[in-house]
């Protein structure tokens, strides 16, 4: 994949901030870089967290930002409607479907139970070969360290095979994200 074909990219994160001040960050340059490389954002829809932070970095620098939100979270009031699009759908599975077949590759920042789930779904959609896209996680001040040191585990244990494993890429800045998702056959 060329950064050319990379058009799209699924953004998984926190509907909260967190603790450190480099997740915020995180999320702010990488909205701003993906408006600069003309490449669209697909995201969680929501005005919360990351994903807000994301969101609005990627509109103030003139991006596209597609959102995709279940109608449980629209009744919330947490639905992003100053975004570029958003799509409501009826469940979590459809907005992870949705989300999947309008990006050409995923990415992961820091997040909780939700943001685990949406990756390891896609990790697992991979290894089925439901889909080929790159799956990225973006290591922020070390958040996904302990989570890296268990998948290891995992293949030692023979639980995970090496060749799954790999499929995971990881960086720890938003350039380098961007730059193996860059050079990524798709």
């Amino acid at each position: 994949m060329t950064t050319s074909t990379l058009r799209t990219l699924a953004v998984f994160c926190a509907s909260a901030n967190g603790t450190h001040p480099a997740y915020l960050e995180a999320a702010q340059e990488l909205g701003t870089a993906l408006a600069a490389r003309n490449i669209g954002l697909i995201y969680g829809g929501a005005k919360v967290g990351l994903m807000q932070a994301v969101a609005e970095a990627a509109l103030r620098a003139g991006g596209r930002v597609v959102g995709v939100i279940p109608e449980v979270l629209v009744d919330l009031e947490v639905a992003h409607h100053g975004i570029s699009e958003l799509h409501v759908v009826d469940t979590m599975h459809t907005r992870k479907a949705l989300m999947g077949q309008k990006s050409d590759a995923f990415l992961i920042l820091p997040g909780g139970f939700g943001t685990l789930e949406e990756m390891f779904e896609v990790l697992a959609w991979q290894t089925l070969r439901l889909h080929d896209k790159p799956v990225l996680l973006l290591n922020i001040n070390g958040f996904y360290d302990p989570l890296l040191a268990f998948l290891d585990h995992a293949v030692r244990e023979g639980m995970l095979k090496s060749r799954s494993r790999a499929i995971l890429l990881v960086a720890d800045t938003v350039e380098d994200a961007l730059n193996q998702l860059s050079v990524q056959p798709h």
